[in-house]
């Protein structure tokens, strides 16, 4: 369904992210698709369903997110999916399991578990600030080393550190919520299947805190479009939403041409 794709855009986060997480990035896609709709789901556990246990497996994941999108009637038209990282992964479900949701799906600094070693979805070097970050009560403090881990850009670091705590303030993420969301990912072993829909593939060649490799092993695996960014970190979107939004316009674009040439 390439015709589809980038006439509504729905938005999944990564490991305990919820919507407001994506900051200035649905403006900037906005911008880029003025007719589109833009929507976001928050994963069980985090964001507006911050109280609610979050799934061990992607597949429970699924069906909780399937349902809130039938409940808020958004799947009347294919969905062009973006995942980041977490939400990358349960994209790929996603089209693995109701291929006629969706359109297209991009999927960034993602990884699975059956195409790449424990050691490439979470660098080692990463592990003593995230065993810190686990047991770190100011919220200012925590979501500065967040940040430190996942973005590449130092500019905004202190005004996303303060929004960022204001979310985990207001909506906050439980330590079992957390580990729940670690094991679900570590997990996921989608198998040999490919999704029907096209998917693009966008890496951080700079990425600290899940190996560029991951999206390789991927690409490799699944001949699939991949485009790299030179220097961001693994929250890509933060680091250069603009980039982002760019290269979705173009993949868009090109899509749609091939459809029209058939």
């Amino acid at each position: 369904m390439p015709s589809a794709i980038g006439h509504h855009w729905l938005l999944l986060r990564g490991l305990t992210r919820e919507a407001g997480h994506w900051g200035e990035f649905i403006t900037l896609l906005q911008s880029r698709f003025p007719d589109s709709r833009i929507s976001t789901l928050d994963l069980p556990g985090t964001g507006q369903r911050h109280t609610e246990a979050s799934p061990c497996h992607i597949a429970e994941i699924i069906e909780t997110l399937r349902h809130q999108a039938l409940s808020r009637r958004l799947l009347q038209q294919p969905l062009s999916l973006i995942g980041l990282s977490l939400g990358g992964m349960v994209t790929w479900e996603w089209m693995l399991r109701y291929p006629e949701d969706v359109g297209g799906a991009v999927l960034i600094n993602t990884s699975l578990a059956d195409a790449s070693p424990f050691y490439h979805r979470l660098r080692w070097q990463a592990y003593p600030s995230l065993f810190k970050l686990l047991f770190q009560a100011n919220d200012f403090r925590r979501e500065s080393a967040v940040i430190r881990c996942v973005a590449n850009r130092r500019d905004l670091a202190p005004q996303i550190a303060t929004e960022w705590a204001d979310i985990q303030a207001k909506r906050p993420v439980t330590l079992n919520n957390t580990l729940r969301q670690i094991k679900a990912a570590a997990s996921y072993r989608p198998g040999d299947v490919k999704p029907e829909p096209p998917i693009l593939l966008l890496t951080s060649r700079n990425d600290r805190l899940v190996s560029p490799a991951c999206s390789d092993a991927i690409q490799r695996k699944w001949h699939l479009t991949q485009l790299n960014h030179p220097w961001g970190g693994h929250d890509l979107t933060l680091d250069d939403g603009p980039w982002v939004a760019d290269r979705l316009g173009e993949w868009v674009e090109r899509l749609r041409s091939e459809t029209k040439a058939i």
